[in-house]
């Protein structure tokens, strides 16, 4: 392991570049006010706005374990080093998981693609963020990890309000889990956003299958409508079944909508993002239906 000194303008700060997963780990337990970078495009933005004062960082670059993704027995694990680009590229997310390549296909723009982590995304937990929602909706696991061991939460539970995750302190995320997709699965995602590239002011993500046209299982989640990926039992209750003119679409969409919290801000009024739930979830039903056919 490198110790580094402190970090550049910050006389207080330490900077730590771990080589192995326990030396990262034993950092974290050592100083509960340290914090994991990654990429590290959304921790320095916000230590440069003085939202967050680390006292130590500790880099995961060079922990080669937290790279890349691999085949399990069960299905993928995507390390939480593991870049937007490699994800946007992984041919192996395929049915209901290509949900994931989707949306890390989405997020900013090549050079941010290029440094930005999967693992850094998600403990940030911003709720328009593109890769929340598309985790929800393929019903993923997190993989976390401390001196005490490693536990696994399931995604949704995982998200827990705006910038807050079930993480304790001394935890990092290690890895997302993803379970084989059942052969004939499909997925969409869609986002609208002020500018390419942007956050989302809505986006919706749908995991499910088609059989002859007609819904035969469905995930869906909403992101930017609420503290959290918004998800609905009753509205995917009523896509299962449906084809894609039926009005059951329509009626999920509006269960969707009185389970969204949505705020008024740069990116949208609450009105306005509840009417894009409307339209975007007919158009995901649809473009699954059609990547099914």
């Amino acid at each position: 392991m490198s110790y580094l000194g402190s970090a550049e303008g910050c006389d207080e700060m330490q900077y730590y570049r771990p080589s192995t997963l326990e030396q990262a780990l034993a950092l974290l337990a050592e100083d509960p006010d340290a914090r994991c970078i990654a990429g590290g495009a959304t921790l320095v933005a916000m230590m440069n706005a003085d939202l967050v004062q680390p006292s130590a960082l500790v880099s995961l670059k060079g922990i080669s374990e937290l790279q890349g993704i691999r085949a399990t027995s069960d299905g993928l694990t995507i390390g939480a080093m593991t870049r937007h680009e490699v994800v946007s590229k992984e041919v192996r997310l395929t049915g209901r998981l290509e949900v994931v390549r989707m949306a890390a296909g989405n997020i900013g723009h090549p050079p941010i693609r290029s440094v930005g982590t999967i693992g850094g995304s998600i403990s940030h937990a911003d709720p328009a963020a593109d890769y929340p929602t598309a985790l929800v909706a393929a019903e993923a696991q997190i993989e976390i990890m401390s001196q005490n061991g490693r536990r696994l939460v399931p995604v949704h539970e995982f998200f827990i309000s705006y910038y807050t995750t079930a993480l304790e302190p001394g935890e990092m995320v290690t890895a997302i889990h993803l379970a084989a997709p059942p052969s004939g699965s499909v997925s969409a995602y869609c986002k609208v956003g002020r500018t390419e590239g942007d956050f989302a002011t809505v986006s919706v993500a749908f995991s499910g299958a088609f059989v002859d046209g007609q819904c035969t299982a469905a995930s869906v989640a909403i992101g930017g409508c609420g503290e959290a990926p918004i998800r609905s039992p009753e509205a995917n209750a009523l896509l299962i079944g449906a084809f894609v003119d039926s009005d059951c679409v329509a009626q999920a969409a509006e269960a969707l909508v009185n389970a969204c919290d949505p705020l008024d801000d740069v990116r949208g009024s609450a009105d306005y993002r509840r009417l894009l739930v409307r339209r975007l979830l007919p158009r995901v039903f649809s473009q699954a239906s059609q990547n099914a056919a």
